[in-house]
């Protein structure tokens, strides 16, 4: 999908920390997260929410309240006459958010939100009268989700054992992929974490008793080394996957404005604007999730009308260290050229907010290169895959 006219102000893109599942945030309902993050994120920037004309609000994890979700969470930044649909799509979700916010980018800017918090998530019981005894069926919707596909009938890490087979992919590529992306973690926490800073969002988060935790940086990132990843036994037998070389659920949310350009350059203050260009999407063969940023990537780029040589930073969701490799492979793109500063690999995946995050670090990377066109692209549940093109521009 190629969008006519919609851009985010620089500057007005943002995350909170992720935190590892059963972390800080445990206790913290996503809708109530979605709250606090985008109110001080507005407030930083100095944005009234009495200016937003649409919302659009991104989750994959029910939780308390969230019939009322966007609603809701609009009334309590303050802007209660907005409403706006919500939108779920597993690790696609926040593509999908923005994509819908820039198909009908208007002056009155469209606040996107995502939340998501893995820990602790639901246990649903489904009446089956019919069943023995009037028994319920039980589902536990993190849980039973990574666990098995229910079309496809695989894991989700099963279907990366799938491709790192069929692509002759060896857990020493793994590990070295996986490495390097730690090594790029570190380059966004240098100099007090001065990257990072550019967009994440401190978290306050109360406590029964005493003051409020801060939350400013990641929690349960985990530090590694080659020998480390090494010592790692594979998560099945004759695999190839380790919990190294994969992401670990986690908690966050993240946000953005999108408007018009000419709003956009108004709200910068002079700074430049992030030109959302083109979306794509993709689904591959069943049971190869990690194939399908590929496709995804490739449908982005047309729509744009460009070509890969003319990407000048690329940022992936990669749950399993097998997307990256199996992306370089297909793209012809170097291993150190995808996910400067870190990826979900690292710092986690709270579903819903995770491609939202990482767009933020793209925007922040072309903005210390001086601008440029940058190529966001994930996977999702599903064998789906999900992209995104813009443009940083004075």
């Amino acid at each position: 999908m190629r969008f006519r006219d919609a851009c985010i102000p620089v500057g007005f893109l943002w995350s909170s920390p992720f935190a590892r599942w059963q972390g800080p945030l445990a206790e913290v309902g996503s809708l109530e997260l979605a709250v606090r993050v985008s109110g001080r994120a507005l407030k930083e920037r100095g944005f009234d929410p009495g200016e937003i004309g649409s919302l659009v609000f991104g989750w994959t994890v029910p939780q308390k309240g969230i019939f009322y979700g966007a609603p809701t969470l609009a009334a309590r930044l303050g802007a209660p006459g907005v409403t706006g649909p919500m939108v779920s799509q597993a690790c696609a979700t926040s593509v999908a958010c923005l994509a819908a916010a820039a198909a009908s980018a208007a002056p009155d800017p469209t606040l996107v939100v995502a939340a998501d918090r893995t820990s602790n998530g639901p246990t649903l019981l489904y009446p089956n009268p019919s069943g023995m005894g009037g028994a319920p069926e039980i589902e536990h919707w993190v849980l039973d989700a990574f666990a098995r596909d229910p079309w496809a009938g695989e894991s989700m890490v099963a279907t990366a054992e799938a491709v790192a087979a069929e692509e002759g992919i060896t857990r020493e590529e793994l590990d070295e992929v996986t490495l390097l992306r730690y090594e790029q973690y570190r380059d966004a926490l240098a100099d007090g974490r001065a990257f990072q800073r550019r967009y994440m969002v401190p978290v306050e988060v109360p406590r029964p008793r005493g003051e409020p935790l801060l939350l400013e940086e990641d929690h349960g990132v985990h530090p590694t080394s080659e020998e480390a990843l090494r010592r790692l036994r594979p998560l099945s037998e004759g695999g190839v996957i380790t919990y190294g070389s994969q992401t670990h659920p986690a908690d966050g949310a993240a946000g953005a404005l999108v408007t018009t350009g000419e709003r956009a350059r108004s709200l910068s203050g002079g700074e430049g604007v992030v030109r959302l260009l083109a979306s794509g999407v993709a689904r591959v063969e069943r049971a190869r999730m990690p194939k399908a940023p590929v496709p995804a990537a490739l449908a982005a780029l047309e729509a744009a009308g460009l070509g890969l040589g003319e990407v000048d930073a690329v940022k992936t969701h990669n749950p399993f260290a097998v997307n990256d490799v199996y992306l370089s492979r297909k793209l012809g793109l170097p291993q150190d050229k995808i996910n400067r500063y870190g990826s979900s690999l690292v710092f986690g995946h709270p579903q819903g907010p995770t491609g939202m995050r990482l767009i933020a670090e793209l925007v922040e990377e072309l903005r210390l290169r001086g601008g440029g066109t940058g190529l966001f692209t994930g996977c999702a549940a599903g064998d789906t895959g999900a992209a995104l093109v813009l443009r940083v521009e004075d």
